[in-house]
Protein backbone atom coordinates (compact mmCIF):
# COMPACT_ATOMS: atom_id res chain seq x y z
CA UNK A 1 0.00 0.00 0.00
CA UNK A 2 1.20 3.42 -1.14
CA UNK A 3 2.31 6.05 2.52
CA UNK A 4 1.67 9.25 1.96
CA UNK A 5 2.52 12.01 4.34
CA UNK A 6 0.79 15.79 4.28
CA UNK A 7 2.44 17.95 5.90
CA UNK A 8 0.09 20.68 6.73
CA UNK A 9 -3.16 18.59 7.14
CA UNK A 10 -5.20 20.35 8.71
CA UNK A 11 -6.17 23.41 6.95
CA UNK A 12 -8.48 23.16 3.54
CA UNK A 13 -6.19 22.35 0.88
CA UNK A 14 -4.28 19.88 3.16
CA UNK A 15 -8.04 18.22 4.17
CA UNK A 16 -8.49 17.60 0.46
CA UNK A 17 -5.37 16.29 0.17
CA UNK A 18 -6.40 13.61 2.76
CA UNK A 19 -9.44 12.69 1.49
CA UNK A 20 -8.09 12.27 -2.22
CA UNK A 21 -5.40 10.16 -0.72
CA UNK A 22 -7.49 8.20 0.80
CA UNK A 23 -10.00 8.00 -1.67
CA UNK A 24 -6.92 6.01 -3.75
CA UNK A 25 -6.51 3.61 -0.99
CA UNK A 26 -3.36 4.98 0.24
CA UNK A 27 -2.29 4.97 4.00
CA UNK A 28 -1.83 8.73 5.49
CA UNK A 29 0.37 9.88 7.90
CA UNK A 30 -0.85 13.89 8.78
CA UNK A 31 1.22 16.80 10.34
CA UNK A 32 -0.44 19.97 11.21
CA UNK A 33 -0.15 21.86 14.69
CA UNK A 34 -1.25 20.17 17.55
CA UNK A 35 -3.99 22.69 18.12
CA UNK A 36 -5.11 22.30 14.94
CA UNK A 37 -5.31 18.46 15.20
CA UNK A 38 -8.73 18.61 16.15
CA UNK A 39 -9.94 19.92 12.32
CA UNK A 40 -9.09 15.91 11.54
CA UNK A 41 -11.61 14.42 13.34
CA UNK A 42 -13.39 13.34 10.86
CA UNK A 43 -10.60 11.46 9.35
CA UNK A 44 -9.57 10.11 12.87
CA UNK A 45 -9.90 6.18 12.20
CA UNK A 46 -8.43 6.41 8.70
CA UNK A 47 -5.53 8.11 9.31
CA UNK A 48 -1.91 8.74 11.74
CA UNK A 49 -1.47 12.09 12.60
CA UNK A 50 1.61 13.50 13.79
CA UNK A 51 1.21 16.75 15.97
CA UNK A 52 3.70 19.37 15.37
CA UNK A 53 5.14 22.48 14.08
CA UNK A 54 5.52 21.79 10.40
CA UNK A 55 9.16 23.47 10.38
CA UNK A 56 10.33 21.16 13.12
CA UNK A 57 12.86 18.72 12.25
CA UNK A 58 11.90 15.99 14.25
CA UNK A 59 8.53 16.02 13.82
CA UNK A 60 9.34 15.64 9.87
CA UNK A 61 12.03 12.95 10.06
CA UNK A 62 9.56 10.88 12.50
CA UNK A 63 6.08 12.05 9.89
CA UNK A 64 8.19 11.16 6.77
CA UNK A 65 9.61 7.79 7.40
CA UNK A 66 9.00 4.90 5.20
CA UNK A 67 6.93 7.50 2.81
CA UNK A 68 6.25 6.82 -0.96
CA UNK A 69 5.50 9.98 -1.18
CA UNK A 70 5.27 13.72 0.91
CA UNK A 71 2.66 15.84 -0.12
CA UNK A 72 3.63 19.63 1.64
CA UNK A 73 1.42 22.83 2.14
CA UNK A 74 4.07 25.34 1.84
CA UNK A 75 3.14 28.44 4.16
CA UNK A 76 5.50 31.43 4.43
CA UNK A 77 3.44 32.29 7.94
CA UNK A 78 5.90 34.56 10.49
CA UNK A 79 9.15 35.27 10.05
CA UNK A 80 10.69 32.36 11.63
CA UNK A 81 11.79 30.74 8.07
CA UNK A 82 8.89 29.21 8.03
CA UNK A 83 8.50 27.56 4.38
CA UNK A 84 12.34 27.16 4.04
CA UNK A 85 12.53 25.53 7.20
CA UNK A 86 9.49 23.00 6.56
CA UNK A 87 11.10 22.25 3.25
CA UNK A 88 14.44 21.74 3.60
CA UNK A 89 13.24 19.33 6.41
CA UNK A 90 11.13 17.38 3.91
CA UNK A 91 14.05 17.19 1.11
CA UNK A 92 17.07 15.77 4.40
CA UNK A 93 14.50 13.53 5.64
CA UNK A 94 12.12 12.23 2.69
CA UNK A 95 13.40 8.91 0.93
CA UNK A 96 15.95 9.43 -2.18
CA UNK A 97 12.91 7.69 -4.26
CA UNK A 98 9.95 9.21 -2.43
CA UNK A 99 7.97 12.03 -4.67
CA UNK A 100 7.93 14.82 -3.25
CA UNK A 101 4.93 17.27 -4.67
CA UNK A 102 4.87 20.95 -2.77
CA UNK A 103 2.16 23.44 -3.23
CA UNK A 104 2.87 27.19 -4.27
CA UNK A 105 1.76 30.58 -5.93
CA UNK A 106 2.52 31.70 -9.35
CA UNK A 107 5.10 34.17 -8.10
CA UNK A 108 7.39 31.43 -7.43
CA UNK A 109 9.26 30.69 -11.38
CA UNK A 110 11.50 27.89 -11.64
CA UNK A 111 13.69 29.28 -14.99
CA UNK A 112 12.67 32.68 -14.58
CA UNK A 113 10.91 32.30 -17.70
CA UNK A 114 7.31 33.40 -16.74
CA UNK A 115 5.04 35.89 -17.61
CA UNK A 116 3.66 38.86 -15.18
CA UNK A 117 1.12 41.11 -15.48
CA UNK A 118 2.38 44.63 -14.00
CA UNK A 119 -0.87 44.41 -11.43
CA UNK A 120 0.35 41.11 -10.64
CA UNK A 121 3.84 42.33 -9.67
CA UNK A 122 2.41 44.84 -7.62
CA UNK A 123 0.31 42.87 -5.78
CA UNK A 124 2.94 40.12 -4.69
CA UNK A 125 5.41 43.20 -4.03
CA UNK A 126 2.52 45.06 -2.28
CA UNK A 127 1.96 41.54 -0.45
CA UNK A 128 5.27 40.83 0.54
CA UNK A 129 5.88 44.58 2.09
CA UNK A 130 2.74 44.51 4.60
CA UNK A 131 3.82 40.74 5.50
CA UNK A 132 7.33 41.77 6.68
CA UNK A 133 6.07 44.96 8.27
CA UNK A 134 3.54 43.00 10.23
CA UNK A 135 5.18 40.07 10.80
CA UNK A 136 2.90 38.04 9.41
CA UNK A 137 3.79 36.36 6.29
CA UNK A 138 7.22 36.10 4.37
CA UNK A 139 6.53 35.92 0.65
CA UNK A 140 10.40 36.40 0.46
CA UNK A 141 11.31 33.19 2.46
CA UNK A 142 8.86 30.96 0.12
CA UNK A 143 11.03 31.80 -2.78
CA UNK A 144 14.19 30.65 -0.95
CA UNK A 145 12.23 27.06 -0.05
CA UNK A 146 11.32 26.93 -3.73
CA UNK A 147 15.20 27.61 -5.08
CA UNK A 148 16.40 24.85 -2.06
CA UNK A 149 13.71 22.55 -3.71
CA UNK A 150 14.55 23.39 -7.18
CA UNK A 151 17.93 22.83 -6.53
CA UNK A 152 17.43 19.28 -5.03
CA UNK A 153 18.23 16.10 -6.68
CA UNK A 154 14.86 14.72 -5.18
CA UNK A 155 11.78 13.51 -6.98
CA UNK A 156 10.27 16.89 -6.76
CA UNK A 157 7.22 18.84 -8.35
CA UNK A 158 5.97 22.61 -7.15
CA UNK A 159 2.35 22.90 -8.18
CA UNK A 160 1.50 26.77 -8.31
CA UNK A 161 -1.44 28.78 -8.70
CA UNK A 162 -2.79 32.24 -8.94
CA UNK A 163 -5.86 32.16 -6.67
CA UNK A 164 -8.09 29.02 -5.18
CA UNK A 165 -12.02 28.82 -4.38
CA UNK A 166 -14.13 26.96 -2.74
CA UNK A 167 -16.77 24.64 -4.67
CA UNK A 168 -17.55 21.18 -6.33
CA UNK A 169 -14.41 19.49 -8.68
CA UNK A 170 -14.43 20.24 -11.70
CA UNK A 171 -11.99 17.56 -12.39
CA UNK A 172 -8.43 17.39 -13.01
CA UNK A 173 -7.22 21.21 -13.36
CA UNK A 174 -5.28 21.90 -16.79
CA UNK A 175 -1.45 23.01 -16.58
CA UNK A 176 0.86 24.96 -18.26
CA UNK A 177 4.66 25.58 -17.89
CA UNK A 178 4.63 28.86 -16.98
CA UNK A 179 2.44 31.86 -15.72
CA UNK A 180 1.20 34.01 -18.48
CA UNK A 181 -0.39 31.20 -20.66
CA UNK A 182 -3.73 32.41 -22.04
CA UNK A 183 -5.01 28.71 -20.56
CA UNK A 184 -4.46 30.62 -17.23
CA UNK A 185 -6.07 33.66 -17.49
CA UNK A 186 -9.01 32.86 -15.49
CA UNK A 187 -6.77 32.70 -12.61
CA UNK A 188 -9.17 30.62 -9.65
CA UNK A 189 -8.38 26.86 -9.51
CA UNK A 190 -11.18 24.70 -7.09
CA UNK A 191 -9.21 23.97 -4.23
CA UNK A 192 -10.19 20.50 -3.82
CA UNK A 193 -9.27 20.15 -7.61
CA UNK A 194 -5.75 21.91 -6.75
CA UNK A 195 -5.31 18.84 -3.70
CA UNK A 196 -6.79 16.42 -6.76
CA UNK A 197 -3.33 17.58 -8.83
CA UNK A 198 -1.36 17.11 -6.25
CA UNK A 199 -2.12 13.93 -5.13
CA UNK A 200 -2.21 12.78 -8.95
CA UNK A 201 1.37 14.20 -9.25
CA UNK A 202 2.45 11.03 -7.00
CA UNK A 203 2.06 8.76 -9.73
CA UNK A 204 2.73 11.20 -13.20
CA UNK A 205 6.27 10.74 -13.62
CA UNK A 206 6.01 13.62 -16.09
CA UNK A 207 5.59 16.35 -14.17
CA UNK A 208 9.44 15.14 -12.08
CA UNK A 209 11.05 18.43 -11.80
CA UNK A 210 8.39 20.70 -13.24
CA UNK A 211 6.51 23.62 -11.58
CA UNK A 212 2.84 23.59 -13.13
CA UNK A 213 1.17 26.36 -13.09
CA UNK A 214 -2.76 25.16 -13.16
CA UNK A 215 -6.27 26.58 -13.24
CA UNK A 216 -9.59 24.85 -13.06
CA UNK A 217 -10.76 22.39 -16.08
CA UNK A 218 -13.64 24.10 -16.74
CA UNK A 219 -12.22 27.59 -16.14
CA UNK A 220 -13.68 30.31 -19.20
CA UNK A 221 -9.91 30.33 -19.97
CA UNK A 222 -9.40 27.12 -20.09
CA UNK A 223 -12.70 26.23 -22.46
CA UNK A 224 -11.80 28.74 -24.71
CA UNK A 225 -8.25 27.14 -25.72
CA UNK A 226 -10.13 24.43 -26.56
CA UNK A 227 -9.54 21.97 -23.03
Amino acid sequence: MTKVCIVGASGKLGQHMVQHSLDRGYKVVAVCREKSASKLDRFRYSITVVPGDTNDRMVIEKAVADCDAVLTVLVPWGMQRHSSGTAQAVLDFSRQDARLIFSAGNHITKDGLDVYSRKFKATVAAASWFGRLFRAFDLKDQIEACKRIFASDTKWTVVRAEGLEDGESQGLPVWSHHAGDPILDSKLTRRTDFALFMVDSITNESLVHEAPAIVSREAPSAVSCGV
